[in-house]
């Protein structure tokens, strides 16, 4: 065979040695095409979908809290989250030093955090940089388009009125989880469900299709606060006026409705800014001292003493005591007055605040109707607002009674209780002897009309106090508080002041300021508690310092619920009549 022949024979063959080989790939490439397609069809699809599509939480906000004029307390915003995949971008220095750059965080605990998580079974995948940045640190972020660098949507809680209803508002923690005030007490109502949804995303995470939702977020559910905001806010102003005028050391307000027992203002001071807690060292602040911080009330337990005089039967409001020399020995203990104020009426007891009258009645009557009658207005009871923290105080039930310790307790010594519960209980005085539950919630009327109502006091006996009291504040009748007046409107109340407890027993020189007013006296609309803590200088009575305090939040108070004058002087009132 020539070698022109052998060349061609082979040739020929690798000519068909080779089509036959591109024929086999074919044959393979088409089996194994048909074999993804067919066999293998619903396992790569789920690979694929894997790698594109993610199902994606969806945030639900948290509900809204409003004052009883739908004033915004606490409102959530939406803001985004940047987060990384460890497992992506750990490793990558550049991208790593890139973000810390552009955060302000420092690079080599960054690159610790994230090399940590990398290796952690737990959190490989994910990992927060930082929680509720600036928007535009968070579009900036976005913008540079880091590998591994992701945003996720989450809530923000904002509060617009800051420290004026921080303490009864509280806050929440940066899981939008209630923390303190009532976004504790009411978190599971507020707090919202969230949902989820499927979502096809780039390699970057981006979105580029919303496929379905899987789950939708319920929001969470509004809150109706009974405080009036306007209110609210004169009562944080005066009482915060009045704590540094006087360099006291911490303050509290309670405003009441009396026909709801709804709070209408509840302030207290020092406060803080829900905001910004971060360089917060004196936790106490966050304290709502009106219904955590319990105290004897002193004097102003001497309405109770004399209602319970009343109910005995031997006394009257023109009953005669005598309270010469102005001071008594009970066994080693001295009971004494301010001043010498000799034969006094049980009104007059009240009017000048006498120590010695209630001691008198105290030690004729006996301790136990005394502390029946506290008892049956609150003291020493919890008052239910669910609130965190809330005290109810001490109401002694000793199983034999001292003498001082009897004298003690009809002056408001030995016993203790909150601003709250003072005002409800001398929202039974107001209202004809009825006591009611206090609420922080804003109530509607059908549940206003269904509220239990307690009759603590005889109708009679209650307006015989409430008439007592008025004398408190008329200079005219002897009253030592006319800092409490309102112009053009009546006014009644007590006053109290008690020596604070220190290390070794009572100090001489501190003291608690208290005034509980009513207004107006003739058909009382609202009670206030004003308790100022150890005020310095030479003031410290609470005539002097805690009434004054109750007359501007009480005359701002009328205007705001439109509550009509019944006070108005006759030449004023014939002018007003011709106009």
């Amino acid at each position: 065979m020539t070698k022109a022949r052998i060349a061609s024979f082979f040739q020929y063959w690798r000519f068909h040695l080779v089509m036959f080989a591109m024929l086999l790939c074919i044959i393979v490439i088409g089996w194994k095409v048909s074999i993804l397609h067919v066999m293998e069809r619903d396992f790569l699809q789920d690979q694929g979908d894997a790698r594109t599509i993610r199902t994606l939480p969806l945030v639900a906000n948290r509900g809204l809290i409003t004052d009883r004029n739908g004033e915004p307390l606490a409102v959530s915003t939406p803001v985004k989250a940047i987060w990384v995949n460890p497992s992506e971008i750990s490793g990558e220095v550049a991208a790593i030093a890139l973000l810390a750059k552009s955060l302000d965080l420092n690079f080599e605990a960054l690159t610790s955090k994230i090399e940590k998580n990398a290796s952690s079974v737990c959190c490989s995948q994910f990992l927060y940089i930082k929680r509720r940045p600036a928007p535009a640190d968070a579009d900036r972020i976005d913008d540079l388009g880091i590998d591994g660098v992701y945003l996720q949507q989450e809530y923000q809680r904002f509060y617009p009125q800051g420290e004026v209803a921080a303490h009864l508002v509280g806050f929440s923690n940066v899981d939008d989880v209630g923390q303190e005030g009532l976004e504790l007490t009411y978190d599971d109502w507020l707090r919202g469900v969230p949902g989820s949804r499927q979502v096809m995303q780039d390699r970057r995470g981006h979105i580029i299709e919303e496929l379905n939702t899987i789950k939708p977020a319920q929001p969470g559910k509004s809150i109706e606060l009974s405080i009036d905001f306007r209110l609210q806010s004169l009562a944080y102003r005066e009482l915060k006026s009045a704590v540094i005028t006087r360099h006291a050391k911490s303050a509290a307000v309670v405003v009441l409705d009396v026909d709801s027992g709804e709070v209408l203002a509840m302030a207290n001071q020092p406060s803080y800014n829900p905001h910004n807690k971060a360089n917060m060292t004196d936790f106490s602040v966050m304290r709502n001292r009106a219904i955590t911080d319990v105290f004897e009330p002193g004097s102003t337990i001497k309405a109770f003493t004399v209602a319970a005089a009343l109910e005995s039967g031997l006394y009257t409001p023109d009953t005669i005591i005598e309270t010469s020399p102005g001071w008594r020995m009970i066994g080693p203990y001295e009971v004494k007055d301010l001043f010498d104020y000799g034969t006094l009426t049980l009104t007059k007891v009240i009017t000048k605040s006498s120590n010695i009258g209630t001691t008198q009645i105290a030690l004729n009557i006996g301790p136990e109707p005394i502390r029946d009658v506290l008892e049956r207005v609150g003291f020493g009871q919890v008052l239910g607002t669910g609130f965190p923290g809330e005290r109810g105080g001490v109401l002694p039930n000793h199983r034999r009674w001292s003498r001082i310790e009897t004298a003690t307790l009809s002056y408001g010594y030995g016993l203790s209780g909150s601003a709250l519960q003072l005002a409800q209980a001398y929202s039974a005085i107001a209202d004809n002897g009825i006591k009611k539950p206090v609420s922080l919630v804003k109530l509607d009327q059908d549940t206003i009309d269904s509220l239990p109502r307690e009759q603590v006091i005889s109708s009679k006996i209650s307006n015989q106090v409430l008439a007592m009291l008025e004398t408190v504040v008329d200079p005219s009748r002897g009253g030592s508080a006319d800092e409490a007046q309102i112009p053009f409107y009546s006014v009644a109340g007590k006053t109290g002041t008690t020596h604070v407890v220190g290390e070794f027993g009572y100090e001489e020189n501190l003291h608690n300021s208290l005034f509980v007013g009513l207004a107006p006296a003739s058909d009382p609309k609202i009670v206030v508690v004003v308790v100022i803590n150890e005020p310095k200088g030479e003031e410290h009575y609470g005539g002097q310092v805690a009434a004054p305090v109750f007359s501007k939040i009480a005359a701002g108070a009328m205007r705001i619920l439109n509550v009509a004058p019944d006070n108005i002087p006759k030449d004023q009132s014939a002018g007003l009549s011709s106009i």
